[in-house]
């Protein structure tokens, strides 16, 4: 099973250090990794840097990979997809990304099963540009899962759903990593969701990895004091779920 393990990881834009010194033990295949911190933490950058699309210090470490670098993807924010391709047309063209041109039934009925799973098969043949930005993000899980990826780089990848759609792609996340032995790791604001469904947390904070480990031990009153600036505390539900509950006093 696949595992990704950051060495000292950095990144600098021109002159303005953005990431420094980003080490942590192995992350998992088969388990969500949540990646929090305040907006402009570096958590984008992190992703940027894993995937190879910038230069900088130290290393990110893949074990028990079958294809190397190629084995990792990355979800951005913004997908930026062509608007004059269908859905299936997208995550078709997706599926092929270094793996040739030929597509097999096999390969047709995976992505069909990709549709249905993420509850999104009436959309297979209308045109992108016709989709709200909830409906894009959904394609966008699609078209990084049709990839095949050992270790994914989620980026806000439920930012535009509603609440229902949030809770029904992050189960969905997590049984699929399970199945695949996938690492995947999600940049996510929700500490909610977090605690959850992540087994694992990273807090990144001025570019500098603040706190790493069980998702339990690192989101805690202390940490939300510390790293979000809030007095809050965690507490569990009757259907035995932790959650956030914050002052209002404060």
């Amino acid at each position: 099973m696949v595992s990704l393990t950051l060495d000292n990881l950095g990144a600098s834009y021109g002159r303005t250090r953005i990431l420094d010194g980003i080490t942590t033990g192995r992350l998992e295949g088969g388990c969500l990794t949540a990646v929090v911190g305040p907006n402009a933490a570096g958590k984008s950058t992190l992703f940027k840097r894993i995937a190879g699309l910038i230069k900088g210090d130290g290393k990110a470490t893949l074990e028990g990979s079958k294809r190397g670098r190629d084995g990792i993807c990355y979800m951005p924010q913004d997908t930026g997809a062509n608007a004059v391709l269908t859905v299936y047309e997208s995550i078709v063209l997706a599926s092929r990304q270094g793996a040739g041109w030929r597509v097999g039934e096999g390969d047709l009925a995976e992505i069909d099963r990709l549709l249905e799973s993420l509850n999104i098969a009436n959309l297979a043949f209308r045109n992108l540009g016709e989709l709200s930005g909830g409906q894009r993000q959904l394609v966008a899980i699609a078209q990084a899962l049709a990839r095949n990826p050992e270790v994914l780089l989620m980026d806000e990848p439920t930012s535009a759903l509603d609440l229902h759609r949030q809770i029904e792609v992050l189960d969905f996340m997590r049984r699929l990593a399970a199945k695949r032995g996938m690492a995947v790791l999600i940049a996510i604001h929700d500490l909610n969701h977090a605690l959850r469904y992540c087994d694992q947390t990273l807090v990144i904070a001025h570019g500098k990895l603040i706190a790493s480990g069980r998702t339990a031990d690192i989101v805690t009153a202390r940490m939300l004091r510390e790293t979000y600036r809030i007095d809050a505390r965690i507490e569990t539900c009757s259907q035995g779920l932790p959650h956030v509950i914050v002052d209002a006093a404060a």
